[in-house]
């Protein structure tokens, strides 16, 4: 985390990043447990509490500085989905095809956010190279 104002978007990105590569291992996870009996998908939460921790703010600029101020306490859950569900007989409730379309989703949504931070650190350093 780098403590400064100017990175609060990165630093608020980089968190969002952190919390998809977590998605990304429980989803991988989920796949290579696709044939354990009684084994129950797992998934991580995190835009909700993002979307939560942002709310009610007149500007996204003051609500992700103070968001920024506790980034420590914004943490992805990590829950047991439909734990009293089973799609088949021997108790397991991972559908293959499903986790597939996850992960490739997520792994768009980690490439985004990837993309941003670069971003961000490009528009800094445009505006060092200009100042010099």
């Amino acid at each position: 985390m780098i403590n400064t104002n100017i990175y609060n978007y990165i630093n608020v990105l980089d968190k969002a990043a952190d919390a998809s590569v977590q998605r990304n291992e429980l989803l991988s996870n989920n796949i290579a447990n696709v044939d354990t009996p009684n084994y129950k998908r797992k998934d991580l939460d995190f835009e909700s509490i993002l979307q939560a921790e942002l709310a009610g703010g007149f500007s996204l600029n003051d609500q992700v500085a103070k968001v920024n101020k506790n980034l420590a306490s914004l943490d992805p859950q990590v829950y047991t989905d439909n734990s009293s569900l089973a799609y088949r007989l021997d108790g397991n409730n991972v559908d293959i095809a499903t986790e597939e379309a996850y992960l490739a989703e997520n792994q768009i949504k980690y490439q985004a956010l990837v993309d941003l931070m670069n971003q961000e650190f490009s528009r800094y350093k445009t505006v060092l190279n200009q100042t010099s």
